[in-house]
């Protein structure tokens, strides 16, 4: 009887600490007397960048980047103070984020991430946390305003041709 219980609470203890430790869900938001209509590249819903092809010899060492394209973060509709302006951050979350910080493939292609930059020609938005990033700011009495963000493939080894596939969550912050 002793051997069953002590079975028991062993079993109870591993499936219980392993239960424990995968099963969060994190919850974000934020109230605001301020809104917003957010689109990327003009889209509401479901938005799609389309990076250009590019070659294997591009991505052949670990940390080349190639194929920098630019996509806008634009903001609609916000009713704001006439005399002071709005400054918005965007917030990023990574899904299947690398070690390097960047949005890992979930495509084909190897050794192949992609890299969120602040800006075109920017510095890149390190993905392993929230990022909050800068950027947005609607001018005293006006209802709209947009950001250029650049995304990028990043070699995290020597790459290998295939697709590469990856999404990014993003919310805009009024605070």
């Amino acid at each position: 009887m002793k051997k069953l219980t002590l079975s028991a609470l062993v079993l109870t203890a591993l499936f219980g600490a392993n239960a424990h430790a995968n099963n969060t869900i994190t919850f974000l938001g934020e109230v605001s007397d301020q809104t917003c209509e957010v689109a990327i590249n003009g889209a509401t819903a479901n938005p799609t960048v389309l990076l250009p092809t590019v070659s294997t010899a591009d991505l052949a060492a670990a940390g080349s980047v190639a194929g920098e394209t630019p996509f806008t973060l634009s903001v609609s509709g916000c009713t704001i103070n006439a005399t002071q302006a709005l400054p918005i951050k965007t917030v990023f979350v990574g899904n299947s984020v690398t070690a390097a910080g960047n949005l890992g493939n979930t495509g084909t292609a190897t050794n192949v991430s992609l890299q969120i930059l602040d800006a075109v020609g920017g510095n890149a938005v390190d993905l392993t946390g929230v990022a909050t990033v800068d950027g947005l700011n609607v001018a005293a009495g006006d209802s709209t305003a947009s950001h250029d963000f650049a995304v990028q493939y990043y070699a995290e080894g020597a790459a290998t041709a295939g697709t590469v596939v990856s999404s990014v969550q993003y919310a805009i912050s009024y605070l």
